[in-house]
């Protein structure tokens, strides 16, 4: 695991941003596994600006997101098709038919949870996965449990995720309460792994993820045992790291 300190968020976006630009261009037709919420989207925003600028070419890309709420389609502005769409894919020359987010209106719950679990596998596996952090350690919708949770699998969302989540909605009762999300094992099957995470109030998640015990009860902990995984984080954040750490 390698922990790399950005001075800011920018600079932490950007350098995610290269290693996901450095995948595209040494493999045009790569998989690209993406994520959701406000973490990621310097990282969007400067792989829209690099391809603007003719650096990058998206037609042959694929992408799987790892996560979508159940309930919500991808014409609700809070779905995350929708917020996949608005933040990347209407601004570079992907091919929409090759990006794919979890169905969460589906009506059989576990028939989708195997068929995008096949997806993946069909797909070849992914090439490069994206991942926020929530404060419980939670990726993707990974919730602190007694196991690690293994393939695509519907979620209950903790009280604490969904007190999160409910800024982007009008009212507590709107929240979605379950998910269906990628599986810790999934996600772990992705060759390459780039967590990002900013902020003082993700410092202490980010020592527990990279230096505490591999534990349910901190899902993001799992990625040690991964053999290429990169962790960004501002100054903030790796302060609090740092200090704990004696440097």
């Amino acid at each position: 695991m390698k922990l790399i300190k950005a001075t800011d968020y920018k600079d932490m976006s950007k350098k995610a941003a290269s290693i996901f630009a450095a995948q595209i261009t040494l493999k045009p037709n790569c998989v690209l596994g993406l994520a959701t919420g406000s973490t990621p989207l310097g990282t969007y925003a400067q792989l829209i600006n690099w391809y603007n600028d003719g650096d990058l070419d998206f037609s042959q890309v694929k992408t799987v997101n790892l996560d979508e709420y159940v309930g919500l389609d991808g014409n609700n502005n809070q779905s995350y098709r929708y917020f996949m769409n608005d933040k990347l894919f209407n601004h570079v020359n992907i091919d929409k038919a090759n990006t794919n987010v979890p169905n969460g209106k589906a009506t059989d719950k576990q028939a989708e949870c195997d068929r995008y679990e096949a997806l993946i596998k069909a797909l070849g596996g992914i090439d490069v996965q994206l991942l926020g952090i929530g404060n419980n350690g939670h990726i993707g919708f990974n919730e602190p449990n007694k196991y690690f949770d293994k393939g695509t699998h519907e979620v209950n969302l903790t009280e604490s995720t969904i007190t999160a989540n409910a800024r982007f909605f009008a009212t507590m009762d709107e929240v979605p309460k379950t998910a269906i999300s990628m599986g810790v094992q999934t996600i772990m099957q992705a060759k390459k792994i780039v967590l990002i995470a900013n902020g003082p109030a993700k410092a202490d998640i980010i020592y527990e993820t990279c230096f505490g015990p591999i534990t349910p009860d901190v899902p993001a902990s799992a990625l040690q045992l991964h053999p290429d995984v990169t962790v960004i984080v501002d100054e903030e954040a790796y302060a609090t790291v740092a200090k704990k750490l004696g440097k």
